[in-house]
């Protein structure tokens, strides 16, 4: 990433040189190079943009080292008085190739995550926070120096941290240190598993996120919940702000958007969810409030069963399983269906009485073959007289003798896949038309973020039309003498008052924007050029250098 040429002058030195020990020990040994020899390349663990470095000097910046590493082509002699002039340190490096990163107006959003994509569950268990600490997370990494917002994002597959930060560099940093601290996991290892995305890239992601398009199975709906509890744990906890609440609400409609207009979540792509769903697809319509459910295992591959036919609207079935144990868990889970449990004595009774059986057990031998099916009574005619049995276990439960049978019809797992391919195949055209929604609608955040641009510019118009009403208002009052009235000061004060807000109105009408049209954006961010040059705005100190200022001072106390 080549650094622009214009340099704005220098900032926070005393607070860099006296925060950053890699920095001294650089200056002993810098040399210095003209701008023009000079680039910054920064280094994420995961990023979407190739960075490609030239010749001259490379500072490389990764959020687990302060250290800066130099590689210079040539020095230029003429850069450097040799007797009079010391070795230049880091910053004066920074300063002489005009990359103070610390002039820009606007800060970055960064994420600093773990997924079950790039770190094992191990990890993953000792870096996630529960929900009830999230408050706390989000107080603790505001109050690092270069933080100025930040969200947490913990699921069973991801632990993702979103922060504004007003440095990129050094806000990954205290990021990654502070996770490495409330986990005892190092930090080496932390930047091993870790991704790091900003800006358009960390909105984009947290889009993919919302809308089901980063998870395991494509298009669940899970973590559109679990993306909407952020936001309402959020609400009131200071540096849950402006830009983070906004991507995160931003995202929740992207991921409503996405579901309602691609039906990405529609159809089976696991075996449980895809047995239930061939077994609908089989029975009559008629019949799918009627059928006598039988399910033979309550295991991991049982329970899910279960609960993917509790989603389908089934309120009552039988339930065969060794122990009582596992089922009475599954109906404290689902407390509004019927499960009635059966050991495994009565399971042919149970199978006489049902008119749909799922298998699901780690038996090695079959439970039923062709002369315990033909014994069984024959079945109703709101299944078509036919008794499905899905089996899903492997090793079969149901012996493959059992299809001879004209009233049976037998279903494994190798019929499950052809489902699960077919609707993998639908979800994966599906998540090509939610990309394109995604890029939409991270444009319009974009133009959103954009409108907040102008908000240093009014703050600094705003100060500096006070400044000169102060100094004008002593002036006034010191002339009228010392027996003027609080009556009088106060009606002056007021009168100065309303004439800075009535001048000032016209100019902040037209610096504020909404970001919904991009031509109003433009004019917008002209006006705000404008008046930055009219008034010598640009000369004011950096907005986001009071802000670091401010944190570094109160941390000091």
């Amino acid at each position: 990433m080549a650094v622009s040429s214009a340099f704005a002058g220098a900032k926070l030195e005393t607070l860099l040189l006296s925060n950053s020990p890699a920095a001294a020990a650089v200056s002993s040994s810098a040399v210095a190079l003209s701008p023009s020899q000079t680039r910054i390349i920064c280094k994420p663990t995961r990023t979407r943009r190739a960075l490609i470095p030239r010749g001259g000097l490379t500072i490389r910046c990764d959020g687990a080292s302060d250290v800066l590493t130099q590689t210079a082509d040539k020095a230029d002699p003429n850069s450097v008085s040799g007797s009079s002039s010391p070795s230049l340190s880091a910053l004066e490096l920074l300063k002489t190739s005009a990359a103070d990163r610390y002039t820009k107006e606007r800060s970055s959003i960064v994420v600093i995550g773990l997924s079950v994509h790039t770190a094992p569950v191990e990890m993953r268990e000792k870096l996630a926070i529960p929900e009830a600490e999230w408050p706390r997370a989000i107080a603790e990494l505001c109050g690092l120096n270069h933080i100025e917002e930040a969200a947490v994002l913990s699921t069973c597959n991801r632990m993702e941290i979103y922060v504004v930060a007003l440095s990129q560099h050094r806000g990954v940093k205290e990021v990654t240190e502070w996770m490495s601290k409330t986990s005892g996991v190092p930090v080496s290892e932390i930047c091993q598993h870790r991704f790091l995305l900003y800006n358009k890239d960390a909105t984009e992601h947290l889009f993919e996120v919302s809308a089901g398009l980063d998870s395991l199975v494509l298009g669940e709906g899970q973590i559109l919940a679990q993306v909407k509890q952020v936001v309402k744990v959020g609400q009131g906890v200071t540096g849950f702000g402006r830009n983070i609440s906004g991507l995160f609400k931003h995202a929740i409609t992207v991921g409503k958007r996405v579901r309602t207009e691609t039906n990405i979540a529609a159809g089976a792509v696991s075996v449980s969810s895809a047995a239930v769903e061939l077994a609908l697809m089989k029975l009559p319509e008629s019949s799918h409030n009627t059928a006598r459910i039988l399910v033979i295992g309550a295991g991991k591959m049982g329970k899910l069963v279960i609960k993917h036919l509790a989603a389908k609207g089934c309120t009552k079935m039988v339930v065969v399983n060794r122990t009582e144990e596992r089922v009475a868990s599954i109906c404290e889970e689902l407390k509004d269906v019927e499960i009635i449990y059966k050991p495994f004595s009565e399971m042919l009774t149970s199978a006489a009485e049902a008119n749909v059986i799922f298998t699901s057990t780690a038996s090695e031998t079959p439970f039923f073959f062709k002369e315990n099916v033909s014994d069984l009574p024959p079945v109703g005619q709101e299944t078509g007289s036919l008794r499905l049995f899905i089996d899903i276990s492997v090793p079969r439960n149901v012996g493959s003798c059992v299809k001879s049978i004209e009233t049976a019809r037998v279903y494994n797992v190798d019929d499950l896949k052809e489902v699960v391919a077919a609707n993998k195949e639908d979800r994966l055209r599906k998540a090509m038309e939610a990309q394109a929604i995604i890029a939409e609608e991270s444009k319009q955040f974009e133009a959103w973020r954009d409108s907040l641009e102008t908000v240093p510019t009014i703050k600094k118009l705003r100060a500096y039309a006070e400044r000169i009403r102060v100094a004008e208002l002593e002036k006034c009052l010191s002339k009228m003498g010392d027996d003027v009235s609080k009556k009088t000061r106060k009606a002056v004060d007021d009168l100065s008052r309303g004439i800075v807000n009535k001048l000032l109105h016209g100019p902040m009408q037209h610096l504020r924007c909404d970001g919904s049209d991009s031509r109003g954006l433009s004019e917008t961010l002209e006006n705000m050029h404008a008046l930055n040059r009219m008034f010598s705005l640009e000369t004011e100190i950096s907005v986001l250098e009071q802000k670091i200022r401010a944190k570094v001072e109160q941390n000091q106390k």
